[in-house]
């Protein structure tokens, strides 16, 4: 699997984001006027785009050609959705959200960084969704290219050949428990549900008590995850399932179903083909193997595609 960290921003990033966040005196956002500049495939890029672009990279201190990355950044959001990958506003909220904390700011913060930088979080969190789609449709055509997912007997036979012993994997028992919040009602109602969420998880202490706790509370569903390793964590849990005590639960989140936390029933570490198979196809694919990938299918999208200039 790519890393998504990788593919999202560099810690050198982070850091010049924080330091900018430090000393950013008062001054007016720039302004950016919109017309069409680009065509792809019937998806158009406005001249305010690629100025945004062009400010990103000031922020980063990164030469590039903004509008090419633009064009890039447009293929590749039309083919992940050609594969089916969705990345929902949640789940971009929340890596904005991780992105403020690691780098120990407030959101206001970083909004503010953002707009008076001349990015915007708009455009930010449109690049965060890009790069997150991304990595899955590389991900994806990794597994295609390599003949489809490694058996477990051919990860072990894969991971000795390189000199390795059979690898160990934690392995989690989780419960999640959701707060759930219609879409019609959700500007009404979150707040309210993530404050009955937060009160719920303040008492989780296991997840045989939990059932208990949700009776008597509206739209409130528990359930069992069952086993999962930990290459197996979705993205957008893990960071906080690992460094979550048995017996605990992480912090609650909004998502598409309203708002959810996760209980650790039990973990234990273990030894095993299937633990095999998950950390090796988990450290497939990285680096510069990673690059060269996402440059060669980059390469195959433009010379399939229609790019128009106005």
């Amino acid at each position: 699997m790519l890393s998504m960290r990788k593919y999202l921003f560099s810690a050198g990033f982070a850091l010049l984001v924080a330091a900018t966040s430090a000393s950013m005196t008062m001054m007016t956002p720039p302004a950016f006027a919109s017309q069409i500049k680009y065509v792809v495939n019937n998806v158009p890029i406005t001249t305010g785009d690629i100025q945004h672009r062009a400010a990103f990279l000031r922020l980063q201190r990164k030469k590039g050609n903004a509008a090419e990355e633009m064009i890039e950044q447009t293929l590749r959001v039309a083919e992940a959705k050609r594969l089916g990958i969705r990345i929902s506003d949640a789940q971009v909220d929340a890596a904005y959200q991780r992105f403020a904390t690691t780098n120990k700011m407030q959101l206001k913060q970083l909004d503010g960084v953002m707009a008076q930088s001349g990015v915007g979080k708009e455009h930010f969190k449109e690049f965060i969704r890009s790069q997150m789609a991304w990595n899955q449709a590389l991900t994806a055509r990794n597994r295609s290219e390599s003949g489809g997912a490694l058996s477990e007997q051919d990860a072990v036979r894969r991971m000795l050949d390189k000199g390795g012993a059979k690898p160990t994997a934690m392995e989690y028992m989780l419960q999640q428990v959701i707060f759930v919040v219609p879409a019609a009602e959700r500007s009404a109602t979150l707040s309210k549900r993530k404050r009955e969420a937060d009160a719920m998880r303040a008492r989780f202490n296991g997840c045989n008590t939990s059932r208990e706790f949700a009776k008597g509370l509206i739209d409130v569903t528990v359930r069992d995850l069952g086993r999962i390793l930990a290459p197996q964590l979705p993205p957008d849990w893990a960071d906080q399932i690992k460094v979550t005590k048995v017996g605990g639960a992480t912090p609650t989140r909004e998502t598409d179903r309203g708002v959810e936390f996760i209980g650790i029933c039990s973990s234990r570490e273990v030894s095993d083909d299937k633990a095999a198979q998950m950390v090796f196809q988990s450290e497939g694919t990285s680096g510069k193997d990673a690059d060269e990938l996402s440059t060669k299918y980059v390469e195959e999208l433009r010379k399939k595609a229609r790019i128009v200039e106005r």
